[in-house]
């Protein structure tokens, strides 16, 4: 049985390197480890060594290898370089590169906090092609630490005959002390395997960079004042939207700054912009970041109930376009930047038109994708906007971008790179729930930190969010998603313009109710590197059978879950 190889099958840059390995491979122990070009770096110099071979109840032996072109003269050793002779000092080289081993193991946590003392470090030189007589020997290589070419058929057999004088204050490492040296000079056992959550961040760095040169896009509309920017999910347009903001408030390319207003529909991505304006200095900020409703209630107008749809419709922006006809010059705003703009009724763009200083003139930068039209109303500005087209996906894995393509409005170029296969658990619509929770704790036991995971579902709210936002109300619930802290649940229809990089997706319904499209299309685009998709396929398939057949090809598609094997 051959010692451990590491590696497996190294490469020599001489022939003489690759027969003492050769040699070893084949006359060790198996207990024993042999480890070729090893490289070390100290404050001092590189080091090499051709080979370092660990042995139980032996000691550390480091090899230095030396061909033909090797001669001793008077205790000098030379080597044939370029039609000449250089002279060489294997025996130093061998000794530093031990010196540097020991020293390495030494300093390694895993052996100076524990309770082991030095053990046992030798060095060596071997000329498997050069005979140097039983006679020889140096001051400072007795020929027990030589090996030519005659001793080569019993080169482990000397390795291993270490003089019992030989550093005699030294003990013998024992099977699990050479355990743990091979580690430390392998760099095994360091916990150098990136974690799902380090390829997470490597992603994050890549799409906040591709992300932040398609900012340039912004450059194009310097000189346009009523803009829309269309983009499926993914493409950044929730960035772009915030930089505009910014852009416009501190003044660009020599016009003056602007007293702007930022909004969207949701109150969780209200929350996002409030927390990330708040970092900004004083005078890149808008001057208003919020809610349509926030902006009513800015200007004194009350909130009306969830059910009380006609008075969202009609008498909320009736009310507020008169309200914004009697706006103060210091009250209106010259821009107004609007991320998930397909969200807002047609009644509401007069009130923000109204509160423009100038009407004509004034800034309208909408941002949207009619995919994600998650409610039953339909509006546009009542003025001309010039369209510009974000055809990337730059925040989702390729895996993940590519079951949820077949719903985005236009053909996209996945450029968010490559991640785990997406995992779809087929279930039913009643026991959706229960199968999405053990898919948290399984993603968990993946490695995945708690915080960065959401649990969104597509029916009914998931019973742990009910639960929050009664408890919390909804300022405190939306501040739950910032903190990182814990799985997240939610519902897509809040979850516009917001990313977890890890998503289960709870289709609990059958697909039959009205905007059951839009809604898988949201809670499929919200994961930027993870998704798992728990649901009915036959429900799913109401989508397009397109996103059905997607799904299954591109997901790593599990049994049916327990319910389903149980024959229910």
């Amino acid at each position: 049985m051959a010692p451990q190889l590491i590696p497996q099958d190294p490469r020599f840059t001489t022939e003489s390197e690759q027969v003492v390995w050769e040699k070893l491979r084949d006359s060790l122990r198996p207990q024993d480890t042999l480890i070729a070009n090893l490289r070390l770096t100290d404050t001092r110099k590189d080091h090499e060594a051709d080979l370092v071979v660990v042995m139980p109840d032996v000691g550390v032996v480091v090899v230095e290898v030396k061909g033909t072109g090797v001669r001793i003269d008077d205790g000098t050793w030379t080597i044939k370089r370029n039609g000449g002779r250089r002279t060489i000092d294997p025996v130093g080289q061998a000794r530093d590169s031990k010196y540097a081993v020991r020293a390495y193991v030494g300093s390694d946590r895993r052996w100076a906090h524990s309770s082991r003392t030095t053990v046992r470090y030798a060095h060596a030189v071997v000329t498997p092609f050069v005979g140097l007589g039983l006679d020889f020997d140096l001051p400072d290589c007795p020929r027990w630490m030589i090996h030519d070419r005659e001793d080569l058929p019993h080169l482990a057999e000397r390795l291993a005959d270490i003089p019992l004088g030989f550093e005699t204050h030294l003990r013998v490492p024992t099977d699990d002390d050479c355990a743990v040296i091979v580690d430390i000079l392998t760099a095994r056992g360091t916990d150098a395997v990136p974690s799902a959550a380090d390829e997470a961040d490597e992603r994050q760095q890549r799409a906040d960079r591709l992300t932040e040169e398609q900012s340039q896009i912004l450059r194009v509309t310097r000189l346009l004042r009523r803009v829309e920017i269309r983009g499926g999910a993914g493409s950044g347009k929730t960035v772009l939207a915030l930089t505009q903001a910014r852009q416009l408030a501190a003044g660009r390319d020599g016009r003056p700054a602007e007293r702007v207003a930022l909004l969207c529909y949701s109150i969780g991505l209200a929350t996002h912009f409030k927390r990330e304006v708040a970092t900004w200095p004083h005078r890149q900020r808008p001057a208003f970041v919020g809610t349509f409703e926030d902006l009513a209630n800015l200007w004194g107008l009350p909130s009306g109930t969830r059910d009380e749809s006609d008075y969202w419709e009609r008498t909320l922006p009736l009310h507020m376009a008169e309200r914004a006809g009697e706006l103060p010059p210091g009250e209106r705003y010259d821009s107004f930047v609007v991320d998930e703009a397909q969200d807002f009724a047609e009644s509401w763009w007069r009130p923000l038109v109204a509160a423009l200083t100038d009407e004509s003139e004034g800034g309208l930068f909408i941002y949207s994708d009619e995919n994600q039209r998650l409610f039953n109303r339909f509006g546009r500005p009542p003025v001309p906007l010039v369209p510009l087209v974000l055809d990337h996906n730059l925040r989702n894995t390729k895996q993940i971008a590519e079951v949820f393509k077949p719903l985005a409005p236009l053909r996209m170029r996945l450029e968010g790179g490559d991640g785990p296969d997406v995992t779809f658990i087929p279930t039913n619509p009643e026991d959706a729930v229960g199968d999405a929770d053990d898919q948290v704790d399984l993603l968990i036991d993946e490695g995945w930190e708690p915080g960065h995971i959401a649990l969104l579902t597509t029916g009914r709210r998931h019973p742990v969010q009910v639960e929050r936002q009664e408890e919390l109300g909804q300022a405190g619930y939306w501040r739950t998603f910032w903190e990182d802290e814990d799985v997240f649940f939610g519902h897509v229809l809040g979850a516009k313009g917001m990313e977890r990089r890890v998503v289960v997706l709870c289709v609990n319904e059958d697909g039959t109710r009205e905007r059951f499209r839009e809604r898988l299309y949201v809670g499929l685009s919200r994961a930027t590197d993870r998704l798992v998709v728990v649901g009915d396929p036959a429900a799913i398939a109401h989508a397009g059978e397109k996103v059905a057949t997607t799904l299954h090809e591109a997901a790593d598609t599990v049994d049916a879950a327990p319910h389903q094997q149980a024959g229910e």
